[in-house]
């Protein structure tokens, strides 16, 4: 199974553009052209009290696009050998986060909003909800 040796490297940043007028600036996500996978949910985070974190769970298949819409935070990824945290800020930029990977959202700014653009509808046997077992899994 593949998904077992991702590694928080196989991670990354996307600049999904940003088209700039004078009335706003627009990001338009498309599937097969700026996303490597089907949308199939869409949620977001927001309202998240002072020093409360999000997260804390992997997931078996799930990929997932994470973009700051606005405000900021922090996503630490945990491949079971190394941590890699990455600072979301700008709303023209969506991270990659690939399947088999602990992940965990810290940090919020006042007023952010985390935007999750996610591969597959909500499937509760596809968490990994203790990092214990999660690194057995990654074994």
């Amino acid at each position: 199974m593949k998904l077992k040796n991702n590694t928080v490297f196989d991670c990354s940043i996307i600049d999904v553009s940003k088209v700039h007028n004078y009335a706003g600036n627009i990001t338009v996500i498309e599937n097969g052209i700026n996303i490597p996978f089907d949308v199939k949910r869409v949620y977001y985070l927001y309202d998240v009290p002072g020093g409360e974190s999000r997260g804390g769970h992997a997931h078996y298949e799930l990929e997932q696009y994470l973009i700051a819409a606005g405000g900021s935070f922090d996503v630490i990824l945990d491949d079971g050998k190394n941590r890699k945290t990455v600072n979301l800020n700008r709303p023209n930029l969506a991270l990659h986060i690939v399947p088999g990977l602990w992940r965990e959202l810290d940090n919020f700014s006042s007023g952010s909003i985390c935007l999750v653009l996610a591969s597959h509808k909500y499937d509760e046997s596809d968490y990994i909800r203790d990092h214990d077992e999660f690194l057995e899994f990654k074994k």
